[in-house]
């Protein structure tokens, strides 16, 4: 019935899910098997992670994104305060770093657990002659 939600008990929200890393069917902290890299499976109800094309669209995006709030960040910092150009270099490199690992892995969690939730997949033709 339209307006219903399926049953999703013991799935965490998408939210808790991206930032964590958790499963979206147990919402064990199972997603990830390295810094931005998917685990092959959950190790607790094995639901098999490389069914679902979460692909690379988050990283160019979010990477253009990081990168224009930090431009104005360390922009504004030298405005305001003229630090010497290594606390520059010691200040934006790792946060950098850090905004893009981090926010590609809330990124990508949350497609994977937006995909499961919806129970997408890719398109099917429908049989018979349509208009």
């Amino acid at each position: 019935m339209p307006g219903q939600k399926p049953d999703q008990k013991g799935q965490p929200p998408v939210a808790r899910a991206a930032l964590f890393g958790l499963c979206p069917r147990c919402g064990a902290q199972t997603l990830f098997d390295g810094p931005v890299k998917f685990a092959s499976h959950c190790r607790v109800c094995a639901l098999d992670y490389s069914t679902y094309n979460v692909g690379d669209g988050p990283a160019a995006f979010l990477t253009l994104i990081i990168g224009a709030l930090l431009i104005v960040a360390a922009l504004t910092l030298d405005a305001v305060a003229r630090p010497p150009f290594w606390v520059h270099i010691l200040l934006w490199v790792p946060l950098t770093a850090a905004a893009v690992v981090y926010g590609l892995r809330v990124g990508k969690a949350a497609l994977l657990a937006i995909e499961h939730q919806r129970q997408a997949a890719e398109g099917r033709k429908l049989d018979g002659p349509h208009d």
